[in-house]
């Protein structure tokens, strides 16, 4: 069973070889509503620790001309927040590690100034402006708060490859684990001078986090609880699905094209994880881009259960999210990133078609690595 809520996954990470070169975020999204005018928008909030051993008083910048030549390694807590949607913009504020507190124990805490970020509740600040004279800090201008209480319903724990003997050995490049899959977010967002009001029912919520030496590529992730069965035409108030992966890799050895799934349908588990050898999983993916929109086509089987999702995002909803690697590099420059995504997931099992559901709020995610 995938429903597994286990905090010691979601402690911090950034110990041995990669406190030198490593990263560790924890990432939430979830959907807001204007108090003045009721219009929906969805947000995002991520607490993202970068090589905390090479770090000082300042932030280090891995995309400084300078220390790209020098080969200098980034060094800092970067908290990434932002909103997709018409005005869609990543704002990135950066602290040097001597100016943060972490907590390595169970439940996780990240304080810098007024940003803070544990198990239940995150709050923080930032504001930018002219970005566009510091490419190094990889992001747009703006400005947004946050004030949420967080209550995680449904866990996605991938099981053993997530486990504490890989974690100790630190064995893949990129670990996940999504604590709260489908998450309950409760209090308010000022967006550019906007308020917006977070509900639970409403919120759509997600938090997950990611750690390792380096990314993936392809990078894929969907994920949503606003569900609602073509079959019965009612709303699934206790589902949520998730997707995520594109190429892990454990030491050198890459996995080619595998993904990690969790389907949480009315309260049973349907999973679909290559490292479950037994369950015979297996996945096909097609990720492309046209001119207006990403689209996902995956298909995964296992023995008995078999899943079909279809999802497809506007392009002019999404940002192209930027992140640099541990070692200095940025190799993933066409990284979309969105929160509007809209399709359906068919669920069968034994061959059996035991839903088809109308998905919306779609948090989703695909990009490749440049050609280096």
């Amino acid at each position: 069973m995938f429903n597994k809520h286990e905090r010691a996954r979601n402690a911090c990470q950034l110990y041995g070889g990669q406190a030198k070169c490593g990263y560790d975020w924890w990432w939430h999204s979830f959907t807001a509503r204007n108090e003045k005018t009721g219009e929906e928008k969805p947000f995002f909030i991520e607490y993202f620790l970068c090589n905390p051993q090479g770090g000082g008083d300042a932030p280090v910048f891995g995309q400084l001309e300078e220390n790209k030549k020098n080969g200098v390694k980034p060094s800092y807590l970067m908290v990434k927040a932002g909103s997709w949607g018409e005005d869609a913009a990543q704002l990135h504020r950066f602290f040097g590690w001597n100016n943060v507190e972490v907590s390595f124990g169970v439940p996780f805490s990240v304080k810098a100034d007024d940003c803070y970020c544990t198990e239940t509740e995150m709050r923080g600040h930032v504001k930018i402006e002219n970005a566009q004279a510091h490419p190094e800090w990889m992001c747009g201008n703006g400005e947004m708060s946050w004030n949420l209480k967080i209550d995680k319903k449904v866990a996605f724990n991938v099981g053993y490859g997530a486990g504490k003997l890989f974690r100790k050995m630190q064995l893949f490049e990129m670990f996940w684990h999504a604590e709260g899959m489908k998450t309950a977010y409760e209090g308010e967002v000022i967006w550019n001078g906007e308020k917006y009001t977070v509900t639970p029912e409403t919120c759509y919520g997600y938090a997950d986090k990611n750690w390792g030496k380096d990314f993936t590529s392809p990078w894929v992730w969907l994920s949503s609880n606003n569900l609602t069965s073509k079959l019965t035409g009612k709303k699934l108030t206790d589902s949520v699905f998730d997707i995520g992966g594109g190429c892990p890799k454990v030491g050198p050895v890459a996995l080619k094209r595998k993904l990690l799934s969790a389907y949480w349908h009315e309260g049973k588990c349907y999973e679909f994880n290559f490292s479950k050898f037994w369950t015979f999983t297996r996945t096909k993916f097609d990720c492309r881009e046209t001119d207006t929109q990403i689209i996902w086509h995956v298909e995964q089987k296992t023995w008995r259960n078999r899943m079909v999702t279809d999802i497809t995002c506007e392009k002019k909803d999404m940002l192209l999210v930027n992140y640099e690697a541990p070692n200095g590099k940025k190799l993933h420059n066409r990284l979309w990133n969105g929160g509007n995504g809209k399709g359906t997931v068919k669920l069968y099992r034994g061959g059996k078609l035991i839903d088809e559901v109308i998905c919306e709020n779609v948090g989703c995610e695909y990009g490749e690595y440049d050609p280096e």
